[in-house]
Formats: C-alpha cells, sequence, structure tokens
C-alpha cells in the first residue's frame, strides 16, 4: 500500500466565485482561506492485479468485483490502482457548527473542489509513476451496476490500510469523513465516465453526458 501524506492544493478564488455565483469576494477570501487551514488531504492506494475474469465480475487479489461495466473496462487491463481519498474531518466539523446557511453551504462547496483537486493530483501521480498515458476511473455506488455495496469488497483490499489515512467505512457503507472517495483507478485509451452510463438528470457532479447507445452497448 502507497500512501501520499499533505497533498498540496490549489484552490482558485476566481473560479470558486464562478462557480458558486458569490458576491461577497472578501467574504468568499475569508471562507476559503479558513478551509484551506482545515483541510488535510491524504490519499492511499493500491497496485492490484487481476486474477480472473468472469462474465459480469472481476477477481482481484483474490476479492470478486461483481459487475459487467467494470469488467468490460478491464477487460484487457491487468494492472490497477484501487484509491481512498480524503480531505479530513476538520473542514466538514466547521460546516457542521455554521448557523450562516450561505456560510456552510460555500464550505461544504469548497471542501467538493478541494477532493476534486486531491483526485487530479493522485490521478497525475499515478500517471508519472507508472509512466502512463491515460487513466479512468469507476467507484462503487457510481452506477446500479455497481452498486454502493462493493465498497466492502474495496476496502478489504487495504484491510485496515484506510484508517491511516483516518476514513473508516460504516455499517451503513458511509465513508467517514464524509468528504472522502474510493474507487479504482485503470489505464484507458478513451476517457471513461461513469455518467456516460447513468441517465439521471440534473446531477451537479456531471462529468460527461448520458450515451444510450454506450449504456446499450455496455448490456444496461
Amino acid at each position: 500500500m502507497e500512501k501520499l501524506e499533505a497533498i498540496p492544493l490549489s484552490l482558485d478564488i476566481g473560479k470558486i466565485k464562478s462557480k458558486l455565483r458569490a458576491r461577497d469576494l472578501k467574504q468568499l477570501q475569508t471562507l476559503l482561506d479558513m478551509a484551506q487551514s482545515l483541510i488535510c488531504a491524504r490519499a492511499i492506494y493500491e497496485v492490484c492485479y487481476i486474477d480472473e475474469r468472469f462474465e459480469d465480475a472481476v477477481l482481484i487479489d483474490g476479492i470478486r468485483f461483481k459487475s459487467r461495466v467494470l469488467r468490460r473496462n478491464l477487460d484487457k487491463v491487468e494492472r490497477i490502482f484501487p484509491y481512498v481519498i480524503t480531505i479530513g474531518p476538520k473542514l466538514e466539523e466547521k460546516a457542521d457548527c455554521c448557523d450562516d446557511l450561505l456560510e456552510k453551504y460555500f464550505l461544504d462547496a469548497i471542501g467538493n473542489m478541494a477532493l476534486s483537486k486531491a483526485r487530479e493530483y493522485l490521478e497525475h501521480h499515478l500517471m508519472i509513476r507508472f509512466a502512463l498515458d491515460a487513466l479512468s476511473y469507476m467507484g462503487p455506488g457510481s452506477l446500479a451496476d455497481w452498486p454502493i455495496e462493493e465498497q466492502r469488497s474495496l476496502f478489504s483490499l487495504f484491510k485496515d490500510g484506510a484508517l491511516s489515512v483516518g476514513v473508516r467505512l460504516t455499517e451503513n457503507l458511509l465513508m467517514l469523513p464524509r468528504k472522502s472517495v474510493s474507487g479504482v483507478y485503470f489505464p484507458t485509451e478513451i476517457t471513461f465516465y461513469s455518467c456516460q452510463l447513468c441517465p439521471r438528470k440534473g446531477c451537479e457532479g456531471r462529468k460527461a453526458q448520458y450515451n444510450e447507445d454506450l449504456a446499450k452497448g455496455y448490456g444496461l
């Protein structure tokens, strides 16, 4: 297991202002400064290999992951990188204590952006270290085809390793701290987004449009 400590994050106040449609730049800068003092971005990842492939599942380090989409994405892949990323609990604790609903919303949104930046850092780290041209990722719960229950299998790859960056999985499959993400990175020639197979409308986190033909191609 590899661990990345104190991941450096650069949050652009101009982009944050535009995304949040904030009017008071001074207030936003104060909140951003506060958020950055509370964020501690860390990550762990494993280098794993595919043991066996089935029609709608793959065996990774002796653990079976059931997903038709994941199986197809790993069809020509031998090496993958399961990961867990977090920005720590302090920012969400501060947001939870805010009586001002707008401040609470801003801090929560800044936390989401910081977590996205931490993911980008890990992706870049993997590409440089392992000389990869491109990576895509999937996470349990991102599609009905790979349900949130698969988090147990993913976390079992790390044994107790996730605790080394302060992340634990509850009985209800919620990661704590809440500003944490997990999944599997894999080499790819064409970038894959789970969003392409998800028809849900009104999703703020959407990274690509739903593609009905692609979904049919995956057997969904």
